[in-house]
């Protein structure tokens, strides 16, 4: 457990450093001059035709059978024996649970300590 807090500690330091040099990076960025204009490219008329896209031999798709193959029967299903039918005991009664009064004396609270001084 004690190299994982210092694991944490450890990328937590490491990500702390590199927040502040991305800060400076940022800063150093935007007190540098302005960049020069981009220079255009020069146009010479316009652009090429593009190809004409050939046209794809189409295929053709077999027709699909309009009747269904006949299945097979099933076979039946044997009888299973009957179960024998059984019935349960009675359940035993619930034995009595003794109420919490009973089990447990009461405490008697403690009186105050008589007070040295009479007023």
């Amino acid at each position: 457990m004690g190299s994982f807090n210092c694991f944490i500690l450890a990328f937590f330091v490491a990500l702390t450093f590199s927040r502040v040099n991305v800060g400076l990076a940022a800063r150093r960025l935007q007190q540098l001059p302005p960049l020069p204009p981009m220079p255009t490219s020069p146009r010479t008329g316009a652009l090429p035709p593009l190809p004409s896209v050939p046209t794809l031999p189409q295929p053709t798709i077999p027709t699909l059978p309009t009747t269904q193959p006949t299945l097979p029967s099933l076979p039946s299903i044997p009888n299973l024996p009957s179960v024998p039918s059984f019935t349960l005991p009675p359940l035993p009664s619930m034995p009595s649970i003794p109420s919490i009064s009973t089990i447990i004396p009461p405490i008697p609270f403690l009186s105050p300590p008589p007070s040295t001084t009479s007023p």
